[in-house]
């Protein structure tokens, strides 16, 4: 057999996949399986967004579409922009990708040489290390403790930061702990990043709109305007939207950096579903009703899995601000045994031992970048979510 290529050493399986895969192995043994790995909406795509897309094809919206993205759905993005952040990009510093995890690897391919350094707080989400080691770039990560809410610190940012950094990530609200930064914590941020002229700076704001208790959206582009020309901000439908499936991210930023993020882009998949766009540009445009009842849902079940995991020996599970994840700590799960003598050593462990043996589906923090942790995802129906944590606890009661 003819080798493969030498950059596959650097490629790792996601382990939020590899749970999910297990799971899925369990339950077709006939294993009565609660998955709580993935962050996928558990809400319907809104109607009006379905009937635009089913239009567009209607309409003949099938040939290939501009590699940047339609005119309509631009122009919705631009529309966005400005209602939700105060921020004006032009049609050309607007770009739609396969999902905002393709504009994220569109923004690092163009950018990143071997051996330039990316920031990344600590946890994140694991594409961002797994993308930059693939580009041949090094990963730098900045701790973010649960003392401080998970959140970044302006000088450990700076203590981070090298010349060979290229890269700052911030991931707001952030993927796996739900913590979100504030207009003063990103204007702390700013003020390191201005005595840095080298770092490019990416703003992944996904989750966007799912915050709770009145916390206030805050991006690095509308507080820190002086940076906009190093700075691009990913946003998309999949998850404001429930529309993980339809595949529509988008970028916006200095007109240089979305043009070359083209270029990365025409090599690999060149334009995204025509029919996807029609519908992410009604969901964008359409009554937004739909959003604020799912942020209820969504705040509701953080609540609950709160108040339930806090109730496990062992468990400590911070609140947090945004998303549909919480990020117990499991330290006091650790070096205890379960009930068939499996000693729990490490975060993994305990989410490999949950699976096999209470059949619960969870993501072990050491591959967000902090231990000992575990991601549940709340954003499975309540009571799909209900019955795993009750299964959690149990499981946690019964650690001897």
């Amino acid at each position: 057999m003819p080798a493969l290529a030498a950059r596959l050493a650097r490629v790792q399986v996601a382990a939020s996949t590899l749970m999910t895969l297990r799971a899925r192995e369990l339950r077709a043994q006939g294993v009565d399986v609660v998955a709580l790995t993935l962050g996928e909406p558990g809400f319907a795509t809104p109607r009006p967004a379905i009937e635009a897309g089913y239009q567009a094809a209607l309409r003949g919206e099938t040939k290939y579409p501009p590699q940047d993205g339609t005119p309509a759905l631009k122009a919705a993005i631009q529309r966005k922009f400005r209602r939700d952040a105060g921020l004006d990009f032009a049609l050309d510093q607007i770009s739609v990708g396969n999902g905002g995890k393709q504009c994220i690897y569109n923004a690092l391919a163009a950018t990143v040489d071997p051996g330039d350094e990316v920031v990344i707080p600590v946890p994140s989400w694991n594409a961002y290390p797994l993308m930059t080691t693939l580009l041949d770039g090094t990963p730098v990560f900045v701790p973010c403790p649960q003392n401080n809410g998970f959140k970044p610190r302006a000088e450990d940012i700076e203590a981070a930061i090298t010349p060979r950094s290229k890269w700052l990530i911030l991931n707001n609200p952030n993927n796996p702990s739900g913590a979100a930064c504030s207009a003063d914590d990103l204007r702390a941020i700013a003020a390191v990043l201005r005595r840095h002229p080298q770092l490019w700076i990416m703003s992944d704001d996904m989750y966007e709109h799912l915050l709770f208790d009145g916390f206030r959206h805050a991006t690095m582009a509308a507080v820190a305007p002086d940076l906009a020309d190093r700075t691009v901000t990913i946003s998309g439908v999949s998850k404001t939207y429930a529309m993980t499936g339809w595949r529509i991210g988008f970028a916006a930023g200095p007109k240089a950096l979305i043009k070359a993020m083209v270029n990365m882009q025409g090599q690999v998949t060149a334009g995204v579903s025509s029919v996807g766009q029609a519908a992410a540009a009604a969901a964008l445009d359409g009554p937004q009703e739909g959003v604020a009842e799912m942020i209820a849902a969504y705040q509701r079940r953080r609540d609950i899995a709160v108040e339930m995991l806090n109730t496990a020996p062992g468990l400590n599970c911070h609140k947090p601000e945004g998303a549909f994840y919480v990020f117990p700590n499991v330290a006091g799960c650790l070096d205890k045994t379960t009930k068939t003598g499996r000693k729990l050593a490490t975060d993994e462990d305990f989410a490999r031992a949950l699976l096999e043996e209470a059949h619960v589906a969870l993501v072990p923090g050491s591959s967000y970048g902090m231990s000992p942790y575990v991601r549940v995802s709340t954003a499975s129906e309540e009571s799909v979510l209900v019955e795993g944590c009750r299964r959690i606890v149990a499981f946690c009661e019964s650690l001897r």
